[in-house]
């Protein structure tokens, strides 16, 4: 286990390395950035071309991308995210609450999805070919259809304007309501099918029907014997749910002026803040990884049938 423990985080080394190159690609292709954007239109010519020369050569725009890049890697090696060209502050200060403030979202979301997927799912194998099964079934694809965002805008509109229960914004405790349930609600309509499909194959195996011939009960057959052996599956497709939770707190966190780091990204990019657009897509995309680690580690703890090769 150590070994394919140390492979996987080998092999998560040139995937930092290329999500950070394919970034710095794609700002070298855009033709303009945060310094100039910053003072275009509000100095003469004059002086805000020198204040723009004396900024791009501060944050080392003025080089190649390739040396731009040597000199962010270098950073990064030393524990440096770089300083946002356009708040004045170094990068880790802003990310820092935001970060966390986007977990406590994602870990909301996914208590929702992981509760309504699974009880969904459960039911209707337990209860399949029912008028459940097809109205659970029916509602996931609805789920699995609609965007995140689109279903955060439907909430807000059902509980804040129509019923009333909450501000357009909440604040305090409640604040993570809305945003929590417009992902969670939404992720755990795949939950729900793969939960139903991995229940039914078990509930089919000898060692249930021999179970059942024994005379265990119909609860303790589901949540005794087949419900560890299905989970198994669910749980690859939780480590994929997490990459689709953080990707939609991006738009869902602006939705709801929830301050995390989706909020951050995307205020980022109409800055073109390039120092800040990359901090927060290596600190996403580096969660991202070892949260699919650790889903494939526990994968294999679960099931001694799984053979650890990387």
């Amino acid at each position: 286990m150590a070994q394919y423990v140390v492979r996987r985080l080998l092999l998560l080394i040139p995937v930092v390395i290329g999500i950070l190159l394919i970034t710095f690609l794609m700002k070298a292709l855009i033709p303009t950035d945060a310094v100039t954007a910053m003072y275009q239109g509000q100095l003469s010519e004059k002086d805000a071309a020198q204040a723009i020369a004396t900024l791009r050569a501060k944050y080392h725009l003025d080089l190649p991308w390739y040396q731009q890049f040597y000199f962010y890697v270098a950073d990064l090696l030393h524990g440096n995210l770089g300083e946002s060209i356009r708040l004045r502050k170094p990068v880790i200060d802003e990310i820092g609450y935001r970060y966390v403030n986007t977990i406590l979202l994602t870990g909301a979301s996914l208590v929702i999805a992981l509760v309504i997927g699974l009880v969904t799912g459960i039911l209707a194998a337990a209860k399949r070919n029912t008028w459940l099964d097809v109205t659970a079934t029916t509602i996931g694809l609805f789920g699995i259809s609609m965007p995140a965002f689109f279903f955060g805008l439907l909430l807000i509109l059902v509980v804040s304007v129509w019923l009333r229960l909450l501000p357009v914004v909440p604040h305090g405790p409640m604040a993570i309501l809305l945003p929590a349930l417009s992902l969670g609600l939404i992720e755990a309509a795949p939950l729900s099918r793969v939960a139903r499909a991995s229940m039914i194959d078990v509930l089919r195996r000898d060692y249930i029907q021999a179970a059942r011939a024994r005379g265990a009960s119909e609860t303790a057959l589901l949540l005794r014997h087949a419900l560890p052996n299905a989970l198994i599956v669910v749980l690859t497709v939780v480590g994929l749910q997490i990459g689709n939770l953080l990707g939609g707190a991006f738009i869902v966190e602006t939705i709801f002026s929830w301050h995390g780091i989706g909020e951050l990204a995307v205020n980022a990019i109409q800055w073109r803040d390039f120092a800040l657009t990359q901090a927060i897509i290596l600190v996403s995309a580096v969660t991202y990884l070892v949260i699919n680690l650790v889903a494939d580690v526990l994968y294999a703890w679960l099931d001694p049938r799984v053979e650890l090769v990387s």
